[in-house]
């Protein structure tokens, strides 16, 4: 079974410049090469279906293949450790060539007549993962004292007083602009 991800370019690498769309959808990691990442980091299933769609076009020199990279992500929030699903969606612009120059590791290989777009596609996606996502915007998070969870009860804890502050509660301070009718 050949690999959506495997695309032939013989074909437009002789016609430059000439072009063509590439539309499908494939497992994100079939072949399970990423280690899962720990409990709390985001991350995407193996089987996620990851949407490419990108026009792979040819110039002297190699081919580009700009367009669309999604794909669906997991995650912990950072406040309330909710589990979070979300989608990444990455424009992409990158450069396939038949040989790397000193300095352009910022290219991909064509190798055989064919590029491979699954490096193109994990390198979006998992450079897009939220580093610490969120429910919902305005969750509140949980009790630091009990543990509560605020989007869902409230509760009485208050913070303990440090007794190295507790004068400033005494404090009063007048306001500047009360009482001031001087002219």
């Amino acid at each position: 079974m050949s690999s959506p991800y495997l695309v032939p370019v013989a074909q437009i690498l002789r016609d430059v410049p000439s072009s063509y769309e590439v539309d499908f959808e494939a497992p994100f990691d079939e072949s399970h090469e990423f280690a899962p990442r720990g409990p709390v980091e985001t991350d995407v299933f193996p089987e996620a279906l990851v949407h490419v769609k990108v026009r792979i076009e040819s110039f002297s020199g190699g081919l580009r293949a700009k367009g669309r990279v999604e794909a669906p992500w997991h995650g912990v929030c950072r406040r309330c450790s909710a589990p979070v699903l979300g989608m990444s969606s990455v424009h992409v612009n990158e450069r396939f060539v038949d040989e790397r120059l000193p300095g352009d590791e910022e290219s991909y290989l064509i190798e055989h007549s064919f590029v491979d777009l699954t490096q193109m596609a994990h390198d979006a996606i998992l450079l897009d993962l939220p580093l610490a996502p969120l429910c919902r915007n305005d969750c509140q998070g949980l009790c630091a004292y009990c543990g509560t969870d605020l989007n869902d009860a409230t509760c009485e804890c208050r913070a303990p007083i440090d007794p190295r502050w507790a004068t400033l509660d005494g404090l009063q301070f007048a306001d500047p602009d009360a009482g001031s009718n001087e002219g």
